[in-house]
């Protein structure tokens, strides 16, 4: 899933943040241009919301998402696609972008790839090696002796540590469920119900086969992540690493 590499590097810098508000804006406008501007008839609005509010990610650039998406602007439409990838090692990656030129995209990530010994992949060449599924990040007050037994209580799959304090990363600030894609609804009303206040939920990818790499072959794979994560365009990136 590429968590680790997630967690590498929690501790947002300032230069990244205007980068990063820019992605969540983007998020809530095609968000609410697929599902109307009502946060409470629209889950994956609302979840677009806490997501950029837990980032800190100012009121007035959210408002400015949500009234652009209410209104015809004039502006360029922006699609939702999925690139295949490799990565260094053979490692498959999975890249979601929301973009208004696939083409530039498209041209952008292949140079970005080369520059880390990745490959572009055509589609279903990685996508099978990976399980589609629902995902839930979520953070709470309450404090967990064990955090497997909300999960089981929840009917989820798994569960791994999200989102860490910037100024003392060995304090959890979230968690992150895992379900079946079909139960994914229910799971984010379950944490409702018992007080988690939900940062996202939406599908994920979870591979279905780990390479085994070294260490310092895993770090290459990492730099490649942690580049495709910060690209202009992407908006979620998977791989089969851990």
């Amino acid at each position: 899933m590429g968590k680790a590499w997630k967690n590498a590097g929690k501790a947002v810098k300032a230069e990244k943040k205007g980068k990063i508000f820019n992605k969540l804006a983007r998020e809530i406008l095609v968000s609410a241009k697929l599902g109307g501007i009502d946060p409470e008839g629209n889950a994956r609005l609302k979840a677009a919301i806490s997501e950029a509010k837990s980032l800190s990610c100012p009121n007035d650039t959210i408002d400015r998402a949500l009234k652009k998406a209410s209104g015809d602007t004039g502006d360029s439409v922006i699609e939702e696609k999925i690139y295949e990838a490799f990565g260094p090692h053979q490692v498959g990656i999975i890249i979601e972008c929301q973009t208004d030129n696939k083409n530039r995209s498209v041209s952008d990530l292949k140079i970005l790839l080369r520059k880390n010994s990745g490959l572009w992949a055509e589609s279903g060449s990685v996508s099978w090696n990976f399980d589609k599924i629902g995902m839930v990040e979520a953070s709470t007050a309450k404090n967990f002796k064990d955090i497997e037994e909300e999960a089981i209580e929840v009917d989820a799959s798994s569960v791994d540590t999200g989102e860490v304090d910037e100024q003392d990363i060995t304090k959890i600030t979230s968690y992150i469920f895992y379900t079946d894609l079909e139960n994914l609804e229910t799971m984010r009303k379950d944490l409702v119900k018992r007080e988690w206040e939900i940062l996202k939920a939406e599908p994920s990818y979870k591979a279905k086969q780990i390479p085994d790499l070294t260490d310092s072959q895993k770090q290459e794979v990492y730099n490649l992540l942690e580049q495709l994560d910060d690209f202009e365009d992407s908006r979620r990136v998977y791989s089969s690493i851990d």
